[in-house]
């Protein structure tokens, strides 16, 4: 079965995070992706281990399946003609350097439209291509200065980045809206374009509630922990034997929650009948119910509020959360030459993705890619 982008020519410049996990969702609908890397070393997360599966940084493995690679020193003319021939012959290409390095290589939007009108060319970069192009480009500094990391964590503790690089991840998913919306305005019109994504943009456009509260209210949120600045209850609890998430986010749910935890004086208290009331009466409510429940373990609270229609569930590791999706039938996980793999979350009912190679060994593609160029 081909996929959606059967017959699209990828030409990776990308390392790390951000791009790689592009156009590794670009490989999994079926674009043929060529990822080109440095000459000895490869990507950067080649190196970032342990852990390791198969000899590889299980980094790397996360984010490169169904790609080809081919080693090309751009500093040296002869590999430069190749990736110039490669950006020629391609569809998209993705780039994550230090803006103005691809424009020094002659690999820059501007050149390769000349070569390329059909370009759709995606730069990726920390903070846009102006005043903020000499800034590092790491997804920890993006959380840090981005405000993530001022919302994340305890009330008085200095600040907590998200247990994976949440932005890197954010920023890759909007270069592939923005891949797929250029796509199509060059299937209309034969033209290519730039796209520009930053971790800093897409970071802020991420926060969603919190940066619309400033935008538009001019209120700066603050840390509050597993709490929700407009909602209760919508928090950690404490059950009998571990914590338990519970997000009642309406007054139907909240007056079931109350019914489930035998307290139906909760639901009538006054102070609790509208969510804006359970907000500014938030200590006293959470003090409440976690008395309630105290009185039986999360596993039971989980069934017994399940059944009743109240959000909520144990934390769990990631070992299970796996068995979880597994349990649910959402099947989170594929085989690749006998190395586990995190499935492509999108399902298409026609082309749905596809896992044909697993992630390749610096410069193993090399001949093929040299061979559909010419080379």
């Amino acid at each position: 079965m081909s996929g959606a982008l059967s017959g699209l020519l990828v030409a990776d410049f990308s390392r790390v995070l951000a791009g790689p996990y592009c156009t590794m969702l670009l490989a999994d609908l079926g674009a043929e992706v060529v990822k080109v890397e440095r000459p000895g070393a490869g990507d950067d997360t080649r190196a970032w281990g342990p852990p390791y599966a198969g000899g590889e940084a299980t980094y790397f493995l996360g984010v490169n399946r169904n790609k080809r690679s081919i080693a090309l020193d751009l500093r040296a003319d002869a590999d430069l003609q190749v990736a110039r021939a490669l950006a020629a012959r391609a569809d998209v290409l993705v780039e994550n350097f230090k803006p103005g390095t691809m424009d020094r290589l002659g690999l820059g939007h501007d050149a390769l439209r000349e070569l390329n009108p059909g370009l759709v060319y995606c730069s990726i970069t920390g903070f846009g291509s102006g005043a903020g192009a000499a800034l590092p480009g790491y997804d920890l500094i993006a959380q840090a200065v981005g405000g993530l990391m001022s919302v994340t964590g305890e009330p008085d503790g200095p600040g907590t980045k998200a247990g994976v690089a949440l932005v890197d991840v954010i920023t890759g998913l909007h270069a592939a809206l923005g891949v797929m919306a250029a796509l199509r305005h060059r299937d209309s019109t034969g033209e290519g374009q730039r796209i520009e994504v930053s971790l800093l943009s897409s970071l802020l456009s991420a926060l969603t509630n919190h940066a619309s509260a400033y935008a538009a209210a001019g209120v700066v949120p603050r840390a509050m922990g597993n709490r929700h600045p407009s909602i209760v209850p919508y928090e950690v609890f404490h059950a009998a034997d571990r914590p338990i998430v519970i997000a009642a986010g309406n007054d139907r749910q909240f007056q079931a929650l109350c019914a489930a935890l035998d307290r139906p004086a909760l639901a009538r208290d006054p102070r609790y009948a509208t969510n804006p009331g359970r907000v500014a009466a938030r200590e006293s409510l959470v003090a409440d119910l976690d008395a309630a429940l105290a009185e039986r373990t999360a596993d039971e609270w989980f069934d017994r509020l399940t059944a009743a229609g109240v959000p909520c569930g144990p934390i769990n590791d990631l070992a299970a959360a796996f068995a979880l999706a597994e349990d649910l039938g959402l099947e989170p996980s594929v085989e690749l030459d006998g190395v586990g793999q995190v499935a492509n979350p999108i399902r298409l009912s026609a082309t749905p993705p596809a896992y044909h190679r697993p992630p390749p060994a610096l410069g193993q593609d090399a001949a093929w890619v040299r061979e559909i160029l010419g080379r």
